[in-house]
């Protein structure tokens, strides 16, 4: 449970702040299975738009509480778009508590870069950061004595190793390109690609992490019949709960996923629970639109979502106390 002692009842925003709060966690424990201990995993991703930005003055406090409750539900969540400036991260994990902790890339220079960074936030009393961390870089081709990069990502995707009771993973989120307003942008498609294929080969390599790997991010992904959506999944399998999930603030396009390459976790997927959490059904509600200062001109929708985001929250849950099928094993004698 976040820290919410310094919201002070005095104040018209902190009693409206924690009458926020009482309607997400009502709905957060009505949609999301509660934490175990070690039996699963509840893991999402969460596109914060510019978080650690300026835009309509940042995130107030009313915001991060929000979004410490939302994360604290969860066991380890992947955030894009993390800005340079660190410190509305920080201010979140102060209310998250010091049992939390989070890992960050540096920023993606360049303009297609955005300024972004990618981080994973993790409740340490579950998941444990295995020691493993980098920036996925596009594969390099030797011509003659010089090797060459032919592209780089817009933005590095960011993988780590990470342990949650017997299971360990390989985790790495992106934001791919995003380019054209369309479906399969040329360049969003090669992206796709190519992290796919880099990520498979690492299936098979000699690494205590590599033997379960979960692709999760904004991916930009517009519809289920994408050539984009069909590079993840000829090689990933996404859980049917979310597949097709729609996940932008108006609910119309799939842009993020979550998808498991993992002969650990493989057979549960098709039965792994999730779905998206639509916060705005709960904080800054349409009907909320006269309590804050939206500039004139600008529509709530726009102006809330640097409050929270324009993206949706996609979770999924997965069974990672393998403790049965281990004993079985040793119940059975050999040959």
């Amino acid at each position: 449970m976040p820290y919410y002692s310094s919201l002070n009842p005095a104040r018209p925003d902190d009693r409206r702040t924690a009458e926020g709060l009482l309607r997400l966690r009502t709905a957060l424990a009505a949609e999301v299975p509660a934490k175990s201990i070690d039996d699963t995993l509840l893991i999402a991703s969460w596109n914060l738009r510019e978080f650690g930005g300026s835009k309509y003055g940042g995130r107030e406090r009313e915001a991060l509480f929000y979004i410490a409750e939302v994360i604290s539900h969860f066991d380890l969540v992947a955030i894009q778009e993390v800005r340079d400036d660190l410190d509305a991260l920080d201010d979140l994990m102060r209310i998250l508590g010091g049992w939390w902790d989070y890992l960050v890339t540096d920023v993606t220079v360049g303009r297609q870069g955005n300024g972004e960074r990618m981080a994973f936030v993790f409740d340490k009393r579950k998941v444990n950061f295995g020691g493993l961390a980098g920036e996925v870089t596009s594969a390099m081709v030797k011509s003659g004595d010089t090797l060459s990069i032919p592209k780089a990502f817009a933005r590095s995707p960011y993988l780590v190793g990470m342990q949650a009771g017997w299971f360990k993973f390989t985790l790495c989120t992106g934001h791919l390109y995003y380019g054209e307003d369309k479906a399969d942008d040329p360049v969003r498609l090669a992206e796709m690609r190519e992290l796919v294929e880099l990520l498979a080969d690492r299936v098979n390599a000699k690494d205590r992490w590599a033997r379960n790997s979960i692709l999760l991010g904004d991916f930009n992904i517009f519809r289920e019949d994408d050539q984009t959506f069909a590079a993840l999944t000829t090689v990933f399998r996404v859980p049917p709960t979310i597949k097709g999930k729609k996940t932008n603030q108006s609910r119309t396009k799939p842009f993020d996923q979550i998808a498991f390459l993992s002969p650990d976790v493989g057979n549960q997927i098709a039965d792994a629970r999730g779905d998206v959490f639509d916060y705005y059904q709960h904080v800054y509600r349409d009907a909320d639109a006269s309590l804050y200062p939206v500039p004139e001109g600008t529509s709530f929708a726009t102006w809330r979502s640097y409050k929270m985001s324009d993206h949706l929250l996609l979770w999924t849950e997965v069974k990672v106390d393998f403790g049965d099928e281990y004993l079985r094993k040793k119940a059975t004698a050999p040959g």
